[in-house]
């Protein structure tokens, strides 16, 4: 083994940087050592002696002939390139400082990241109370009511102000399940694994992965119990949309497959699942397969839905405007930003001012198109508008948008609308991360 290096810090624009975050949270080794060679300038064969590896698997965990799952070797790694607890989904390591002051991700002033499930059951569950007499069906009621408006309140003011009342809603399912028998428990399970959908939701959007993935696996199982099968197809839409995010077409497109097969759906749900195919054929760059999918995903999402068939699940929101904004991003990845600016623009001047938060995302994707198209002013003024609604809603999906429209319009510099955009990024990312 190498001879062991003692640690240094990292940079701290570095550990706050929404590309470092993003690669921490999914646990990209690649990425990470990419990063820390490129930023730090610390090169593979310290990041072998600080981490307590050898050269030859660093070098091919920064090729992606490797994938570090080991605990022990994250916690290595953790400690030798002196990376926060907290962005691997880690304890806080020994050497951090316990006055709070370690570098934040962005849902860290809303509630704990990831925490081991039965330590955040324990974290997030309030004390049982031999007396509370809550009424199940009285809670079922309240939350159905309720959650619409969590619904609109997040998409407008992004997910940091909805996410405690929904743990709250999440918690009082969980301690109810433990007592609950019949009917009545199938009720808290259909509206607990709504509920814990949303909360992978929220916390997707802020990047928080681990404690997305938690709450989602807890959803898939409450659904399961309750046969719930619009919400288990809702579910697999949503990890089928997690494989696009990570460029797994073919992992994409068979969930998506798997989300339609179940019965009875709406057309905004099997809308929904379609448009994931489409994504995944984009990615494997079959533009034949993915153009047909997205026609056949916008006549549906056109047909009405049958009223209250999914109960308090939300598909409004799956219209033929969302649909067509799909395959405007989806138009970048085929190698035609033309095509994605033209359905951007036009898709976005009708788009509902209630998806506030979804529309800065959209915003930056536009960006990177006009860039792709060699227009870097002009995506520097998107971006810069998606940048003005970020700032209210906290969205990572827009943060690691931005972060590609940056890098890629960092020759640019002298431009004045480039200037403008990269530093209210660079001051907008550092205000996030303190």
């Amino acid at each position: 083994m190498p001879k062991y290096e003692p640690p240094q810090e990292l940079p701290a624009r570095l550990l706050t940087d929404a590309e470092m975050i993003a690669a921490c949270q999914q646990r990209d080794f690649s990425k990470i050592f990419q990063l820390v060679k490129g930023r730090a300038g610390i090169y593979p064969s310290l990041i072998a002696r600080r981490c307590d590896m050898t050269p030859s698997r660093v070098g091919e965990v920064l090729a992606g002939q490797r994938v570090v799952r080991d605990m022990t070797v994250i916690e290595r790694v953790a400690d030798g390139l002196r990376i926060p607890g907290r962005l691997l989904g880690l304890a806080p390591r020994e050497w951090e400082p316990s006055d709070g002051q370690q570098p934040l991700l962005p849902i860290s002033a809303v509630v704990p990241t990831w925490m081991p499930p039965a330590a955040a059951t324990e974290a997030t569950e309030p004390m049982a109370i031999a007396d509370d007499l809550t009424d199940p069906e009285f809670l079922i009621a309240l939350i159905e009511r309720q959650l619409p408006q969590h619904y609109t309140g997040a998409n407008f003011f992004g997910a940091r102000q909805t996410i405690p009342p929904v743990v709250h809603y999440a918690q009082s399912v969980m301690s109810l399940l433990e007592t609950t028998n019949g009917t009545t428990r199938q009720g808290l399970l259909r509206i607990g694994a709504q509920v814990a959908e949303f909360l992978g939701w929220l916390f997707q959007d802020l990047g928080d992965f681990r404690t997305a993935a938690y709450w989602s696996d807890r959803s898939m199982e409450w659904a399961q119990e309750a046969a719930d099968d619009h919400m288990q197809s809702y579910l697999l839409f949503r990890k089928s949309n997690q494989a696009t995010s990570r460029m797994s077409a073919e992992r994409a497109v068979g969930l998506a497959r798997a989300a339609q097969r179940l019965p009875g759906l709406t057309p905004q749900l099997t809308a929904l699942a379609v448009q994931q195919e489409a994504q995944g054929y984009a990615l494997m760059r079959n533009p034949k397969a993915a153009l047909a999918k997205f026609d056949e995903a916008c006549a549906l999402a056109s047909e009405p839905n049958p009223s209250g068939a999914t109960g308090t699940l939300d598909t409004s929101y799956c219209t033929p405007t969302y649909i067509e904004i799909q395959r405007a991003n989806c138009w970048i990845d085929l190698g035609d930003p033309m095509r994605a600016i033209d359905l951007f623009e036009r898709e976005l001047a009708t788009f509902p001012q209630v998806y506030r938060n979804d529309r800065s995302v959209y915003l930056a994707r536009l960006a990177r198109a006009y860039v792709k198209a060699d227009e870097p002013e002009r995506g520097a003024e998107m971006a810069t508008k998606a940048l003005t609604i970020v700032t209210h809603t906290g969205s990572a999906r827009t943060m690691a948008e931005l972060a590609a429209v940056a890098k890629a319009v960092s020759h640019c510099r002298d431009m004045p609308a480039v200037a403008t955009f990269n530093e209210r990024f660079e001051s907008i990312r550092d205000g996030f991360a303190s």
